[in-house]
C-alpha cells in the first residue's frame, strides 16, 4: 500500500471485470492530490483525494471494512458467509443483514430481467471454468428469499454466486467509510469500478475512459462522473479463454446455460450507487446487443454499449449517458 502526492502510476485496473474503466493520468490534471491505494476481493482499490491530506489512517480502516465484506460475500471461502448459505439445507434459514440486503437487491434486478442476470448461477459459472461453486443444481433465482435480514431458499442444491453485484455494494460502503471519517471531495475506484464524491480541484467532474478492444484499435469513450454517482463496465473481452477457435467470455447467460455471446464487447451503467451500475452492467450484458439496449431503456438506466460490428465499435447510449460522453 502506498500514499503519493500529485503523482499517478498508469494502469488498467480490471480486478473481477471482463472490461473496465480507467482513470487517465492525463485527466487528473493538475492540482493537489493524495493517492492511497491497496488489494481486496483479488483486486485493488484506490481513493484518489481533491486535496494534499495525509490518508494514512484511512488505509486501516477501508482494509478492515473490506475483510469483512469478504467474510461475508466470498464463495472462495468456506467459511464466509455466502458459503454457509450454499451449504445449509432448504429446511434452515440464515440471517445476516448484509446477505440479505445484497441479496435482495440481486433478486430485484433478476426479476426485472426476466433471469438475465441470476444471482443462482454459480454452478453454471464454475460448470466452465470461472467460479469456485462446484456444487449445486439448476440455476432458479425464483427459489431463494430475501427479508428482514434473512435469506432462505427452497431447494437444497441452490446456491448463491453475488460476484456480479457485491463488489459494486462494497464500493458503496468504502465510500459511506470515507465520508464519515471527514474526506468530501474524491474519486474511489474498486476494480475497475468508480464512485464520485465532490468534484475535481479544477472545479470540474473527474473524467474517465472506457477500456475498449486493443485488438480493435477503437478510441476509448471518455466520460465524466458527476459527484454522487457511480460507473461500472462489464464486457467479455478481458476475462475468458479460448479453445478450439472460439472464445468463452466469463459472464454467462442463464437462459441458455452457457458464456454469453454476441456482438455486444462492453456495456457501461451510470447509476446513484455502484451497486445498482454493477448489477445492471452485468444484467445489459447478458441480456445482449439488442434486448440489452431496449432493456435500459424501459428502465431509464444511463448505458453505453459498445457492439462489434464489421467497421469497427459501434456506441449505442441510453437514458441520460449522452450528456455524460465528453
Amino acid at each position: 500500500m502506498r500514499q503519493s502526492l500529485h503523482g499517478y502510476s498508469r494502469r488498467s485496473a480490471l480486478g473481477l471485470l471482463g472490461a473496465a474503466l480507467v482513470l487517465p493520468g492525463a485527466a487528473l490534471g493538475a492540482g493537489e492530490f493524495s493517492i492511497l491505494s491497496g488489494r481486496a476481493f483479488g483486486t485493488t482499490w484506490r481513493l484518489v483525494a481533491a486535496t494534499r491530506a495525509d490518508l494514512a489512517p484511512l488505509a486501516e480502516a477501508i482494509d478492515t471494512l473490506f475483510a469483512e465484506i469478504d467474510r461475508t460475500f466470498s464463495p472462495w471461502r468456506s467459511d464466509s458467509v455466502l458459503s454457509r448459505f450454499n451449504a445449509m439445507p432448504a429446511s434452515a434459514s440464515l440471517r445476516d443483514t448484509d446477505l440479505a440486503d445484497v441479496t435482495a437487491a440481486a433478486l430485484g434486478i433478476a426479476q426485472a430481467t426476466d433471469g438475465a442476470f441470476d444471482p443462482t448461477v454459480g454452478p453454471l459459472v464454475a460448470r466452465w471454468g470461472f467460479g469456485p461453486i462446484l456444487e449445486g443444481g439448476a440455476p432458479d433465482w425464483r427459489g431463494v428469499a430475501a427479508a428482514r435480514g434473512t435469506v432462505a431458499k427452497a431447494r437444497d442444491d441452490l446456491t448463491l454466486d453475488l460476484c456480479g453485484i457485491a463488489k459494486g455494494w462494497a464500493l458503496d460502503r468504502a465510500v459511506a467509510r470515507i465520508e464519515a471519517l471527514g474526506v468530501d471531495a474524491f474519486l474511489f475506484e474498486l476494480g475497475g469500478e468508480f464512485a464520485a464524491r465532490g468534484r475535481h480541484p479544477q472545479g470540474r467532474d473527474w473524467t474517465l475512459a472506457v477500456a475498449t478492444p486493443a485488438t480493435l484499435s477503437a478510441p476509448s469513450p471518455k466520460l465524466r462522473l458527476v459527484p454522487g454517482r457511480a460507473v461500472a463496465t462489464s464486457g467479455d473481452w478481458e476475462q475468458g479463454y479460448s479453445l478450439a477457435g472460439r472464445s468463452y467470455s466469463h459472464l454467462i447467460d442463464p437462459g441458455r446455460a452457457a458464456p454469453a455471446s454476441g456482438a455486444l464487447r462492453s456495456v457501461t451503467v451510470m447509476a446513484g450507487d455502484a451497486m445498482a451500475a454493477d448489477g445492471w452492467a452485468t444484467a445489459l450484458f447478458v441480456a445482449g446487443a439488442e434486448a440489452g439496449p431496449e432493456l435500459a431503456r424501459q428502465m431509464g438506466h444511463a448505458a453505453l454499449f459498445l457492439i462489434e460490428t464489421p467497421d469497427g465499435l459501434r456506441r449505442l447510449v441510453t437514458g441520460a449517458m449522452p450528456e455524460m460522453l465528453t
